[in-house]
């Protein structure tokens, strides 16, 4: 990497933010809390998310999310405290919680003054997508076979929440399988459900998603109320625009197969009430992407974009992607050139102006 201007110099200040946790409990074990540390200018939180001697000693990159890129923002001037800070929390969550938006807004104030300006913000973040994981991995995230939990027992349920005023070039459908009786006779039959379908189909799945813990009834990660408030937040996602003085960029993976659609039951063992749905392990379709979001919702943001450039990588890859790197301080102003025979990226139509 080629030596590069001071960023002080030019007073922009960078903060990192990660969708990593949302730093919101509800604990069931009342002596127990739950917090996002704030560290080393909130870059603590964010940098390695299991940071025990033993997943430093053998570098699992599994947990290293911003960790590749904070290095390489210090090395090139930025000063932890002054032109670089940190922030946990997840924008699916967290714009709906008054906690963690108070803490953004003070996180963003300190920015501003320790900078004299306005701070850029970098953001790891997902507009629709799944991920799987494998190997090692599985103990960490979540693996394929326990991929229902991300799909109907959590508040990742924005990924399931196609937005219906999206031109998609085929909308995204939820597929299940269901016995169907007709003047006596049951047939199997494959409902889909769209954008605008799946509402309903949801509401019915989540009735009896609850367990008893200590003689106590407790709804699920995903219920009724996490479902309401992921439609309500749908919608100011939808309506969310940029000041003319922002600039937007976006980089997005590609190259892999993603999940896309999704079925449950099969011929052979439809579903009998939709409440099964929840302990049920689906099949998916796959269009490219970076395994976990598809191409064409990363790059469906609604913004005017400055540039949008396309890496083939994996999700979570794209935090420590050289190339990415490149583009960061080339947009930063801290960079003296990028190579244009980068056999790992392009650059894409910027005009697109619609969300996923």
């Amino acid at each position: 990497m080629k030596e590069a201007s001071n960023p002080t110099a030019t007073r922009i200040s960078l903060l990192l933010d990660s969708f990593a946790f949302p730093g919101y409990t509800e604990t069931l074990d009342k002596k127990t809390e739950i917090v996002v540390p704030d560290d080393d200018y909130g870059l603590y939180a964010i940098d390695i998310l299991d940071p025990c001697w033993f997943v430093k000693l053998i570098r699992l990159k599994e947990v290293y999310q911003f960790h590749d890129m904070i290095d390489m923002l210090v090395e090139c001037g930025y000063k932890k405290g002054t032109t670089l800070f940190g922030y946990g929390y997840d924008f699916r969550q967290s714009n709906r919680i008054d906690k963690s938006m108070e803490g953004l807004k003070v996180k963003l104030e300190t920015a501003y003054k320790a900078s004299g300006g306005a701070p850029g913000c970098i953001n790891d973040s997902l507009l629709t997508g799944l991920q799987f994981v494998e190997g090692l991995g599985s103990y960490l995230f979540v693996s394929r076979w326990t991929m229902h939990q991300l799909l109907i027992e959590c508040p990742s349920i924005y990924e399931m929440l196609a937005n219906p005023k999206f031109n998609w070039k085929r909308p995204p459908e939820i597929q299940v399988w269901r016995n169907k009786s007709t003047d006596g006779e049951t047939l199997v039959d494959l409902e889909s459900y769209g954008p605008i379908e799946s509402i309903p189909l949801f509401e019915e799945a989540l009735k009896y998603n609850e367990i008893n813990y200590d003689g106590e009834t407790v709804a699920l990660p995903f219920n009724h109320s996490i479902l309401r408030w992921a439609a309500e937040t749908r919608q100011v996602l939808n309506s969310v625009k940029l000041p003319d003085s922002v600039s937007f960029y976006n980089i997005y993976g590609t190259s892999f197969g993603t999940p896309f659609d999704v079925c449950y039951g099969s011929e052979t063992a439809p579903i009998e009430d939709l409440s099964e749905i929840c302990h049920s392990i689906p099949q998916y379709s796959y269009v490219d992407g970076d395994e976990t979001v598809p191409a064409e919702s990363a790059k469906a943001d609604g913004f005017a974009a400055v540039e949008r450039v396309a890496i083939a990588a994996r999700h979570r890859e794209l935090l420590r992607d050289k190339t990415v790197f490149q583009h960061i301080l080339r947009w930063l102003g801290v960079e003296q050139k990028v190579s244009r025979h980068s056999k790992t990226s392009r650059v894409a139509d910027a005009s697109s102006n619609k969300r996923a």
